[in-house]
């Protein structure tokens, strides 16, 4: 079987399991009261619609989600999947699995989500279950990561990209052979001599990962976690496993810096890159249309913002995004910042390198951000003023004024 071809994924063949429970305490404040899949990304977006529509566009038409911490607004969100033709009337099901609906308590770690959920998959009876984490930004076809799966006859495959090798402490660290099965899986280590990183997304044969569940289940010792426990005891025991490279766009936004960082990076058009967006599409509840782009070429710079067409700017912008019902001032700066929905933001506010979060108050003259490296962050509906961290007014060549 050539491996960059595609198959059919219905519900027998393929179902996909999203890991949605995280806490997402590196995201806080965005996160004290949202689960971090539900974060608010770019115009329109939350981040786990991308892997929901990664789910949609390779034809997987059953699949579940698994929520813990502060469930309620991504349940509404997704509710019967329609935006992403994952409801009935698409020949699809989506079905929301909460720790809070059982009366074992939370779910203890990634693999016990699965875990706790076995009856579940049996009802679906799948060849394969394919299990994503919810909080990454990417497009990836999985039909091309289960024709690899299907050709090299692995038990499990896990789909990996390239990091810089100073990178490497903050994944599980893939080695491979030649031929791309596996040799060895390090989580988080100090220095590898491999660059590979697990994407935190995984092929099994169904059948092979329901007896490694059932394995550490009954292991007292295990964190229940699949980079530090199932994969490693995969390996130890009778594991064909296998990597698959991604060479696409991938960003795991766990983080404040992560999170800002993927915005810089869809403003240079890196996130969607040559994708087709009409054969690809990023679908959402939230989804309306309209929204424009104020890229002005003239500038030197080529730097660009989205504005949302229901958001008033009066003043100057630059390399930013303004969401959906923004208010700001005159003689207000914003720059190299995302400012999410319904903020409002006075005269004379200077922000540079921050994330405002949804519903905030920026009074007039206040400054938010800096010349150092580090991300302001504002908390949603938190009402501010004075100066949030030393600023330098810098010069406004290759800002846009609106």
């Amino acid at each position: 079987m050539d491996w960059r071809g595609y198959i059919l994924m219905d519900g027998s063949t393929c179902m996909a399991m999203l890991l949605a429970g995280g806490e997402g305490r590196r995201l806080s404040p965005l996160t004290d009261k949202l689960a971090k899949p539900a974060v608010l990304f770019g115009m329109e977006y939350r981040i786990i619609d991308f892997t929901l529509s990664n789910c949609a566009n390779s034809g997987i038409n059953t699949v579940g989600v698994l929520t813990q911490y502060q469930s309620e607004t991504l349940h509404a969100h997704i509710g019967d999947g329609k935006p992403w033709g994952l409801d009935k009337e698409s020949n699809a099901q989506i079905a929301l699995l909460s720790s809070t609906n059982t009366e074992l308590g939370e779910y203890s770690g990634t693999a016990n989500a699965i875990y706790r959920n076995i009856d579940y998959i049996d009802r679906q009876n799948p060849e394969h279950v394919l299990i994503l984490s919810a909080d990454h930004i990417y497009q990836m076809d999985y039909r091309k990561l289960l024709a690899f799966h299907e050709a090299k006859g692995a038990s499990a495959t896990i789909s990996v990209v390239q990091v810089p090798s100073s990178d490497v402490s903050h994944f599980g660290i893939v080695q491979s052979d030649s031929n791309h099965k596996i040799t060895n899986f390090i989580e988080k280590p100090n220095h590898s001599p491999s660059n590979l990183a697990s994407m935190g997304i995984y092929m099994f044969r169904w059948s092979y990962l329901r007896k490694h569940l059932l394995l550490d289940a009954q292991n007292h010792r295990s964190s229940h976690d699949f980079g530090k426990d199932v994969i490693p005891q995969m390996l130890a025991l009778d594991g064909e496993i296998y990597s698959y490279l991604f060479k696409g766009y991938w960003r795991d936004v766990g983080t404040i810096d992560s999170l800002w960082n993927a915005h810089m990076d869809w403003l240079d058009g890196k996130v969607f890159g040559n994708i087709d967006r009409s054969r690809w599409p990023i679908n959402s509840r939230l989804v309306s249309k309209g929204v424009v782009s104020t890229h002005y070429p003239q500038f030197i710079s080529n730097h660009q913002s989205f504005l949302h067409p229901d958001s008033s700017v009066h003043q100057y912008l630059s390399r930013s995004i303004i969401c959906s019902g923004v208010e700001v001032g005159k003689n207000s700066i914003i720059r190299d910042s995302v400012i999410m929905p319904n903020v409002t933001i006075g005269r004379n506010v200077r922000i540079h390198r921050a994330i405002i979060g949804e519903g905030a108050i920026i009074k007039s003259d206040t400054v938010i951000g800096g010349s150092n490296e580090k991300i302001t962050v504002i908390a949603p509906n938190a009402v501010i003023s004075g100066v949030q961290q030393p600023y330098i007014n810098v010069a406004l060549t290759n800002s846009i004024m609106l």
